[in-house]
């Protein structure tokens, strides 16, 4: 029993921690990453993002 909330934990850490290794939205390593992924695998919020940080900005 022990073990097996040992290894959760572990699993659980490890998920996080990839998951912080995530580009921040809108950031130009993220934009880079977008135009990389396929458009069929892009959801409506990424590609919202995307127009707003990526094609329409204020620079």
């Amino acid at each position: 029993m022990i073990k097996a909330v040992v290894y959760l934990t572990f699993v659980a850490l490890f998920a996080f921690g990839l998951s912080a290794c995530s580009p921040e939205i809108g950031s130009k390593e993220w934009c880079t990453a977008m135009k990389e992924k396929p458009k069929g695998d892009w959801t409506v919020n990424e590609a919202t993002d995307f127009a707003k940080n990526c094609v329409i900005t204020s620079d």
